[in-house]
C-alpha cells in the first residue's frame, strides 16, 4: 500500500522517490482567497499507524519510545521502519456538514470547531473544507495560522444535499499533499449522504416486511470502501462527529424503513472510524459539541505514529490484513486500525 513517507526515511526504503512541490491553493470557488503553506511530499510501500496506548485504568500513556512496541501482519512480526512520538504535529482536515439538515445550529458548528482550533498543538497544520447541495468546498488549506482558520470556519455555509462522501473524497485527496505529516479528519455531520440514502432506499422498497431491517449491507457501499481504500493507503485517522439528526433512535416517525436508511449511515460512520483508528462522538445534545471537539483534539495528542514494511508489498490481491499492536509492558494495552485490504 503507497502511503506517504517522511523524506528522512528514504534511507530505509532502497526504493528511489520522486519528490514533488505543492503549489500554493487558492480557495475553491468566490471565497476571500486564504492561501496554503508549501508542503514536499514523497511515497513509498509503507502500512502506517496511529496507536494509543492506555494502561489498565484507562489512561493515557505518552511516553512510549520504539522499541515499546512490537507490530504483527497477519500474525507475522514485522520491523517498525519509522516512529514519531505523540508530540509529534499532525495535519487536520476539518470537514463541516452545511446541509440542509444542519441550518438551524449553524452558530453552535461554528464556535464548537472554533474551540477545537483552540486545542491543538502549536504546529498542527488545519484545512477547513465544508460540504452542501452545491458540492464540497475549502475554505482554506493547510495552515497553522489560527487567525486565517478561525476566519475560514466563519465563511461555512449552505444548504441542500448532504455529499458526505465526496467531502471525505476531498479531504483525503487535499491530505496526499501532507506527505510528510501525521494525518487526521474531523468530519461532523449526520452521516445521511444523498446518494448512498438513494441506494439504501431503493434496497429497503424492495425488501419484503421481515426483510427491511438487515436488506442493507452498509460495508457493500462503493462510496464508503473507495474512501476507507485511500485512508488506509495514506495512514488517516478518521473521528466522525455523529450529530442527533442521523440518530435512528430519534426519528419522530418510527417507519421501518427510514429507520434502516439512519441504522446503515450510522454503521457506516462506525466503520469509518474503527477501520481508520479514530472514534465516533455521539452528540447527544447541540450544547456537547465544544466539548466533543476538545475531546477529540486531546485524543491526537496521545497518539503514535508507526510505520512499518509490508511482507509483500507487491501483493494487490484485495485480500484483508490483519494488524495488531502490541505494547512490550504487560500492563498497557495498544489500539489502532485492525488491519486493511491490500488493494
Amino acid at each position: 500500500m503507497l502511503v506517504p513517507l517522511h523524506p528522512m526515511l528514504v534511507k530505509f526504503t532502497g526504493k528511489l522517490l520522486f519528490p514533488s512541490l505543492a503549489l500554493t491553493c487558492l480557495l475553491l470557488g468566490a471565497r476571500p482567497g486564504l492561501a496554503q503553506d508549501d508542503v514536499l511530499t514523497t511515497e513509498t510501500s509503507l502500512v502506517q499507524l496511529n496507536v494509543g496506548v492506555v494502561d489498565r485504568q484507562g489512561q493515557s500513556v505518552t511516553t512510549l519510545s520504539q522499541n515499546d512496541f512490537v507490530v504483527y501482519e497477519d500474525n507475522v512480526r514485522r520491523p517498525i521502519v519509522a516512529f514519531e512520538p505523540t508530540q509529534a504535529p499532525f495535519s487536520l482536515v476539518m470537514l463541516l456538514d452545511m446541509s440542509g439538515s444542519t441550518v438551524n445550529f449553524r452558530q453552535q458548528i461554528q464556535q464548537a470547531a472554533l474551540r477545537f482550533l483552540d486545542a491543538l498543538g502549536p504546529d498542527d497544520r488545519v484545512a477547513v473544507l465544508d460540504f452542501n447541495g452545491k458540492g464540497v468546498h475549502q475554505l482554506i488549506g493547510f495552515t497553522s495560522d489560527r487567525r486565517k482558520t478561525a476566519y475560514a470556519i466563519s465563511l461555512a455555509t449552505g444548504s441542500g444535499e448532504t455529499m458526505l462522501y465526496d467531502g471525505l473524497k476531498d479531504s483525503l485527496r487535499k491530505l496526499a499533499g501532507e506527505g510528510k505529516r501525521r494525518k487526521a479528519i474531523v468530519v461532523l455531520t449526520d452521516g445521511l449522504d444523498t446518494e448512498v440514502r438513494k441506494s439504501d432506499r431503493a434496497t429497503v422498497a424492495r425488501a419484503s416486511d421481515a426483510e427491511v431491517a438487515t436488506a442493507i449491507k452498509p460495508e457493500a457501499s462503493a462510496a464508503l470502501n473507495a474512501v476507507l481504500t485511500n485512508a488506509d493507503r495514506q495512514g488517516v485517522t478518521i473521528f466522525p462527529l455523529a450529530l442527533p439528526s442521523g440518530d435512528p433512535k430519534h426519528l419522530p416517525l418510527p417507519d421501518p424503513l427510514i429507520i434502516a436508511q439512519y441504522a446503515a449511515a450510522r454503521t457506516r460512520m462506525q466503520m469509518l472510524a474503527d477501520r481508520t483508528g479514530g472514534w465516533v462522538a455521539e452528540i447527544r445534545r447541540l450544547d456537547q459539541l465544544s466539548g466533543v471537539y476538545v475531546q477529540v483534539a486531546a485524543s491526537l495528542r496521545t497518539l503514535y505514529s508507526i510505520a512499518y514494511q509490508p511482507p509483500t508489498p507487491e501483493a494487490k490481491d484485495g485480500k484483508w490484513r490483519t494488524i495488531r499492536v502490541e505494547v512490550v509492558r504487560g500492563d498497557l494495552t495498544a489500539k489502532t486500525k485492525t488491519g486493511y485490504y491490500a488493494r
